[in-house]
């Protein structure tokens, strides 16, 4: 890459996302310059060129998103039905997935025959897959399944929320006359940071 063709390169890099002057011209020694300033009063053959430079739109959706939502588009069909309603919207936003929100309202006829019938609010349309009613984890799994990501950098999501209790895991049910059948089993290791129980 020759010189010229270097400092072209860095000048570009360096200029702004709108339009630029660059200045092209040969000084007195014979020399091609190419500059963002006005060229001296020396200089010979002065060209003045606009750049557009090219600005990267970063608001459009991640790779990821965008094709999940070209094989499985999102639509919410939500109306005044309260606290279920309010929770599906939600948790879409949470996730920062985009989604097509309508009111079976507007053409009960039309969702009737979308929904064999039914007028149950919310249904979420995954591609084609029809969620009934809201259930987080059903939703989570078929959105995971469609190739939507859990949290999409950037997106606009809804106001925080308290986080609720991480589950618990079960614990193995015990039978009493096992547990008194058998004294000899060793006993459980206390919890971290407890007091040994005493020897009886």
């Amino acid at each position: 890459m020759t010189r010229v063709s270097v400092l072209l390169a860095m000048l570009l890099v360096g200029i702004p996302a709108q339009a630029a002057q660059l200045y092209r011209w040969v000084d007195d020694k014979g020399r091609v310059e190419w500059r963002d300033t006005p060229p001296p009063s020396t200089a010979k053959k002065v060209e003045r060129r606009t750049i557009e430079a090219s600005v990267i739109e970063t608001s459009t959706a991640p790779y990821s998103v965008q094709q999940a939502r070209r094989n499985f588009p999102l639509t919410l069909y939500v109306s005044d039905c309260g606290e279920a309603c309010t929770k599906a919207k939600a948790h879409l936003t949470r996730r920062g997935i985009p989604f097509a929100e309508k009111n079976p309202q507007d053409d009960i006829e039309g969702y009737k025959k979308l929904t064999n019938g039914t007028l149950e609010v919310p249904m979420l349309f995954v591609g084609r897959e029809a969620l009934k009613g809201y259930e987080q984890g059903a939703w989570d799994a078929a959105l995971d399944n469609a190739g939507y990501p859990r949290t999409v950098v950037g997106a606009r999501t809804a106001a925080p929320q308290a986080p609720s209790p991480a589950p618990q895991p079960a614990k193995p049910a015990v039978n009493p006359a096992e547990a008194t059948a058998n004294p000899a089993a060793p006993a459980a290791a206390p919890a971290p940071g407890a007091e040994p129980a005493p020897a009886k």
